[in-house]
């Protein structure tokens, strides 16, 4: 196989959740792999601060306001992308995260669930992933080679405190990424692959406070994390870069829908 294979040159990717932290390496590799890259997030400012660092930089980036549960923004957004490219290649559902409210400590009744929290949380994990997907679709499967990443949580695979939406949404992308794969498979054969990467615990804003304190010592839950792992460490949002890479581009052209895990062996180590 050819390095080229892993090229991403002449690709227009969509990156869902740009501007957030995951989002921020995600573009950055997008770009270095020689892809055109759409940063799509609802923060203006930092969407276009993104893209201009890369286009300074040599590469090719366009910042796009939306909201992905705002279908009616998607479609804009799609018009746009298609008035500046042509095309799109390929699309990374990276929108997501946790709320506090969504979160069962270990005193709460289980009983007594913050049911809104809870529906917010899966509706922008899950359906911030289904509704990009339906909207830019259809123009992924036009150019023949096209690739969606879907990104799914050890919180699908291990039942992990606390995390109760979070896990409930995860879980359904897992379940959504091989459904809607063999579907894709069925309608386009080869020509449109949907997967997965499940990352393991990296250091964001949405779980910070849960597993670090403010000096950034490791909460108990952060030594449970770390003990869980095999390599001892949390993971650096870089290190998903090779995994999303390889999906998008051609040199997985017969893959699609697998669950990719990122996570430092935390899923294969049983703890003894």
């Amino acid at each position: 196989m050819s390095i080229e294979n892993f090229s991403l040159k002449g690709k227009v990717i969509v990156v869902t959740g740009g501007t957030g932290v995951l989002g921020a390496s995600f573009v950055k590799a997008i770009a270095q792999a020689g892809g055109s890259v759409v940063i799509l997030g609802r923060n203006a400012e930092v969407a276009q601060h993104r893209a201009d660092e890369i286009n300074t930089s040599g590469g090719n980036a366009f910042a796009v306001v939306a909201d992905v549960l705002n279908e009616t923004a998607l479609q804009n957004a799609k018009e746009l992308i298609l008035a500046k490219y042509g095309k799109i290649d390929g699309l990374v559902n990276a929108a997501g995260g946790n709320m506090p409210g969504a979160v069962v400590e270990p005193t709460a009744s289980v009983f007594d669930l913050n049911m809104d929290s809870l529906k917010q949380v899966v509706d922008l994990n899950l359906f911030g992933t289904v509704i990009p997907t339906q909207v830019f679709g259809q123009e992924i499967a036009k150019t023949g080679s096209g690739s969606i990443v879907n990104i799914s949580s050890m919180a699908s695979q291990k039942a992990i405190t606390k995390v109760l939406g979070y896990s409930m949404a995860k879980s359904a992308i897992d379940g959504y990424t091989k459904w809607f794969a063999v579907e894709l498979a069925n309608r386009y054969g080869d020509k449109i692959r949907m997967n997965a990467i499940a990352p393991g615990f990296f250091l964001t804003e949405q779980n910070r406070n849960l597993l670090t304190n403010p000096d950034g010592s490791f909460k108990e839950r952060g030594n449970l994390v770390i003990k869980q792992t095999p390599f001892k460490r949390f993971g650096t949002a870089d290190e998903l870069e090779g995994a999303l890479i390889w999906l998008l581009s051609d040199a997985s052209k017969f893959v699609t829908g697998s669950i990719v895990n990122v996570d430092g062996g935390f899923a294969t180590f049983s703890g003894v």
